[in-house]
């Protein structure tokens, strides 16, 4: 079963070049080292990565408003694709996905607004990413409300759309708001999205939820990341990510062995999450590709 591989983890990886981590997570280097978003595109392709998604988590209009820059939110979304779009280029293969994030904050599903809302500002964020990327990718998402309201939003712009959802790190049978994760089922039914996939959870997670999500009838994939665990302080955009501990057992190896639990279970899009960089994207092309 053949497997395109993507990319890993952006935010973490620039902030371990940064040296400093903020509360703007991966929008700080955007504004202030553009050069370095474009140096980890470059990395992640030539480790093997077959994917690309946009450094446009953390740009969207919430967080940029509760910092004051509102008014950057058009450029440093336009500046994210470029650079995506640029690396793909030079690699010269390989696709760029649109990378959008809940909507409150990550991990909190019941900060989000209603779907009908929230469909407005991914609509939006469609439309500005669409002239440079192949398709879009709605990630972490971690209830059903939140999930619908992504996919109102972005399906129907003429790209193709992957839906990511984040489950609970201690159940993987649960999304983040307790629904069980099986309940994404029939909203891929109804809205049709190109790929399924489970992030952005511990792997050990990933693995049990790809176990529930089998019977869907598209693409079927997964990135974990490596973080202990979600702590409960971590729900604002104030909060900045060394509130969050890496786990040191998840070198490229170990990361290599839950993919192959994940390819088992019908997974064919494989990458990583925060803490996942290039040395595991590499690991996961060496055995997937054979390169």
């Amino acid at each position: 079963m053949s497997v395109l591989i993507l990319d890993g983890g952006m935010g973490q990886e620039l902030i371990k070049r940064a040296g400093e981590a903020t509360s703007l997570w991966s929008v700080q280097a955007l504004i202030d080292q553009p050069e370095l978003v474009r140096a980890v595109h470059d990395e992640f392709f030539a480790a093997g990565a077959e994917i690309a998604t946009t450094n446009t988590y953390s740009v969207r209009p919430d967080r940029m408003k509760h910092h004051g820059i509102a008014h950057r939110y058009e450029e440093l979304q336009l500046l994210a694709c470029k650079l995506a779009v640029e690396a793909r280029d030079a690699h010269g293969s390989g696709l760029v996905l649109g990378g959008m994030a809940p909507l409150g904050y990550s991990y909190r599903p019941e900060q989000a607004p209603a779907p009908d809302d929230a469909a407005k500002i991914f609509a939006g964020m469609c439309e500005m990413q669409k002239p440079y990327v192949d398709g879009y990718i709605l990630e972490t998402m971690g209830g059903v409300d939140e999930a619908r309201g992504a996919l109102m939003g972005c399906m129907g712009h003429g790209k193709p759309v992957w839906l990511a959802v984040s489950v609970s790190d201690t159940d993987g049978t649960k999304l983040r708001s307790g629904e069980a994760v099986a309940e994404i089922l029939p909203l891929v039914e109804e809205f049709g999205p190109d790929a399924l996939l489970v992030n952005c959870a511990r792997p050990e997670a990933v693995t049990v939820a790809l176990g529930e999500l089998t019977e869907t009838k598209v693409k079927l994939g997964a990135y974990a990341n490596g973080f202990t665990g979600i702590v409960d302080d971590f729900d604002n955009d104030d909060a900045t990510v060394d509130l969050l501990s890496a786990r040191t057992d998840l070198g490229p190896a170990a990361y290599l062995e839950h993919a192959k639990r994940w390819q088992a279970l019908g997974a064919t899009l494989i990458g990583g999450c925060c803490e996942v960089g290039p040395d595991h994207i590499a690991a996961l092309s060496r055995h997937f590709k054979g390169d």
